[in-house]
């Protein structure tokens, strides 16, 4: 797969449909590789019309891995004290916009998930004039009183990966029994391919903590996202225990104009019976 250069990094791209058809960008969230946007979901919205290009955010995957930076001091970052954060989601929202220059893109149409959103939301705050529409999926604002995960989801997302291939699959099949969709859940065997190809790609934890303190260490976006115009989508699950669904509402709230999609049953995932109500939903707000 290609690469791209931005940032002084160099982020892994893929891309789906035709460069000559507005372009969509693919965020994706904490730790979570660009193959976790799966392929059919990139191919129905190729089918939209759009050129859609997923990439590995900086520190994850086949991007660039910034271990020189150290590990972030995580329980002094939740205390206030942000100096051990090696970057914030706005340097991440800064890579999305060198990868759109690498392509030749002036504008695009961005779609986040979970940190993803957040990134997306950022990009729509630092550089409104390359934001055609904005999207952002089970994904907050910033704001601490809003979007908290539960006791369980928290603990599944933070706790030890493993040290053997098998055990981190295991590992991340049991994390998305506890954060994934309770209204349409995958089977165990789906779980671990997924989680068998993302590990044999690339595992990263130390990216996973640097990415996860530029979340904590970064502000509140709401008074950034008042002055959001670009048409904007929200879309989160009612069931989502990761990120509570009131930090979708708060995102919707906060962007003048943005249409809420609440959808029951889903947690913090992508199931395959949603592709196509959110594949849709996203080409309906693109088209404006």
């Amino acid at each position: 797969m290609p690469r791209a250069h931005s940032n002084g990094l160099e982020l892994e791209y893929d891309t789906f449909g035709d460069a000559a058809d507005p372009t969509l960008l693919l965020v994706m969230g904490l730790g979570a590789q660009m193959i976790t946007w799966p392929v059919g979901f990139c191919e129905l919205l190729a089918a939209q019309g759009y050129h859609a290009v997923r990439y590995d955010n900086r520190d994850i995957g086949l991007s660039t891995h910034l271990d020189d930076l150290g590990l972030p001091d995580t329980a002094a970052i939740m205390g206030g004290d942000t100096s051990t954060a090696p970057y914030l989601l706005a340097d991440l929202a800064d890579d999305a916009a060198g990868l759109l220059d690498t392509l030749g893109v002036a504008k695009a149409h961005v779609v986040g998930a979970s940190m993803g959103g957040m990134i997306a939301q950022q990009f729509a705050i630092d550089h409104p004039d390359r934001l055609l529409s904005l999207c952002s999926i089970m994904s907050t604002t910033g704001d601490r009183s809003v979007g908290a995960s539960s006791p369980a989801a928290m603990a599944a997302l933070t706790r030890p990966p493993g040290t053997t291939r098998e055990e981190i699959i295991e590992g991340g099949l049991v994390a998305q029994r506890v954060i994934g969709s309770p209204g349409y859940p995958p089977s165990d065997e789906y779980l671990r391919e997924r989680g068998a190809e993302s590990y044999d790609r690339s595992f990263h934890p130390a990216g996973f903590a640097r990415q996860f303190a530029a979340i904590l260490a970064s502000p509140d976006r709401t008074e950034g996202l008042h002055g959001v115009t670009a048409a904007t989508l929200v879309v989160h699950g009612e069931a989502d225990p990761l990120v509570h669904v009131s930090g979708g509402r708060a995102t919707a709230a906060a962007i003048p104009g943005a249409e809420l999609l609440v959808l029951p049953g889903m947690g913090h995932d992508l199931p395959t019976e949603l592709w196509t109500t959110i594949v849709e939903a996203i080409a309906k707000n693109a088209k404006g």
